[in-house]
C-alpha cells in the first residue's frame, strides 16, 4: 500500500532534519566535472570515482584540457573504475561536442545533456539538479529500492519510479529528495540487510521483512 500523503511529508521532514543540507558524495569543483564524475560513476562508487578525479581534475579541469589528454591518456587517471575503456570514450566523445556545440559550457536541458556520449536520463537528472539547482529526481539502485520497499513510490521500472515520485513528492522537498533517499539506501535501507532498527522512517515504512534489533 502506498503511503499517505501525510505519511510521505513526515518521513522527508525526518529525513530533512537528520541532514538539513545534503551534498553528492562525488567530489566536483564545476558543472564539467560533476558532469564527468557522474559519468565515470556508473556501475562504480563514489569513493572509487573519487579517487581517481582527485589526480584527474586538477590536470583536465575543462572539455578541452581533457580532450588534450586523449583516450589513452584519460585511461591512465581511471583505469581503476569499471568499465573504464568505454568511459574514456565517452567522456572524450561528450567534450568533442561540448566544444563543437555547446562553446565548451555544460547544457542546462535535459535534451541537450541526453544528446552528450554516455550520458542518459539518470545523469542528465544529477546534472540538472546538483549543478543547476532543478527539482529533477535521479533514480538509481538505492532509491528504487527505498521507494519500493517503503511504499513512497512504487514501481516496476525507474521511470516508473521517478515519474511517481515526482508526483509524491511535495515541492519544499523535491530539489534535496534524491539525495535524501539516495543515502538512505546506501547506509540504512541496504539491499542485503537493511537496519531497520536504526531506521528514522521504521514506523512509517510499509516493507514487511523488517530486520528486528539484535539481541
Amino acid at each position: 500500500m502506498p503511503l499517505k500523503r501525510e505519511e510521505v511529508v513526515e518521513l522527508f521532514t525526518r529525513l530533512r532534519e537528520l541532514n538539513p543540507h545534503p551534498q553528492p558524495e562525488l567530489k566536483y569543483g564545476s558543472p564539467f566535472e560533476l558532469l564527468v564524475a557522474v559519468v565515470l560513476s556508473a556501475q562504480a562508487t563514489d569513493t572509487g570515482v573519487n579517487k581517481a578525479t582527485r589526480k584527474l581534475f586538477p590536470v583536465a579541469h575543462t572539455p578541452q584540457a581533457m580532450l588534450a589528454l586523449g583516450e589513452d591518456g584519460l585511461k591512465r587517471y581511471i583505469n581503476t573504475i569499471g568499465l573504464y575503456n568505454a568511459k574514456a570514450k565517452n567522456v572524450i566523445g561528450l567534450c568533442e561536442r561540448l566544444i563543437a556545440q555547446c562553446s565548451g559550457e555544460v547544457p542546462r536541458t535535459r535534451e541537450a545533456l541526453e544528446a552528450l556520449p554516455g550520458v542518459g536520463r539518470k545523469t542528465a537528472n544529477v546534472v540538472l539538479n546538483v549543478a543547476f539547482g532543478e527539482p529533477t529526481i535521479a533514480v538509481d539502485t538505492h532509491i528504487f529500492r527505498v521507494a519500493n520497499r517503503t511504499g513512497l513510490a512504487p514501481g516496476k521500472t525507474v521511470r516508473a519510479v521517478e515519474d511517481k515520485l515526482l508526483k509524491v513528492v511535495p515541492d519544499e522537498f523535491r530539489k534535496d529528495a534524491h539525495h535524501w533517499l539516495i543515502l538512505h539506501g546506501r547506509y540504512v535501507c541496504k539491499a542485503r540487510k537493511p537496519d531497520c532498527p536504526h531506521c528514522p522512517i521504521r514506523d512509517i515504512c510499509r516493507y514487511k521483512h523488517k530486520t528486528p534489533a539484535e539481541t
